[in-house]
């Protein structure tokens, strides 16, 4: 089934939001590096570069059902933190806010009867529950922190971890 009409605009929209949230990741490492906390920084980084293949998988169902994905405007990303608890937080806004948009694809694609992207979709709003709930759980962390140097520290190693 080609996907064309509203939805194809729709999953457009999503590739355009996608790229942006890898430009506010991307944003909110630069603040970490400028924090000197490294492992942090390369968490935002990570995660920046999973935007990216996010973005990919919509371009893809897009081609492969033929469509022609377009991408929007990308706006600089508003995002200025000077805090680690400011930077997971303005991830977790940001999470939520592509959460929200990945519902309203998949109400679209039921409304219209595209039940081919539903699978897609599917992938998609577990991935959300799974990103919003990591994120959460680091703001959770950090708040407990409150700030101290050395949980500080150590978080910033384990956050190291994370593989690109």
């Amino acid at each position: 089934m080609e996907l064309n009409g509203k939805l194809a605009d729709a999953f457009n929209d999503q590739i355009t939001l996608e790229l942006a949230a890898s430009t506010v990741y991307r944003q909110l490492a630069i603040e970490m590096d400028v924090l000197s906390l490294p492992g942090v920084a390369g968490w935002f980084r990570a995660q920046a570069a999973e935007e990216l293949v996010h973005a990919e998988k919509f371009i893809t169902h897009m081609t492969d059902r033929g469509a022609h994905p377009a991408i929007g405007d990308i706006s600089a990303p508003a995002v200025s933190v000077s805090t680690v608890d400011g930077a997971f937080q303005a991830s977790l806004d940001h999470e939520k806010k592509v959460s929200e948009s990945i519902r309203d694809l998949y109400r679209l694609a039921h409304n219209e009867g595209d039940i081919d992207s539903v699978p897609l979709l599917n992938w998609f709003i577990e991935e959300q529950v799974e990103e919003e709930a990591t994120v959460g759980e680091i703001l959770d962390r950090v708040k407990m922190i409150n700030n101290d140097g050395n949980g500080l520290l150590r978080l910033d190693s384990e956050l190291a971890a994370r593989q690109i």
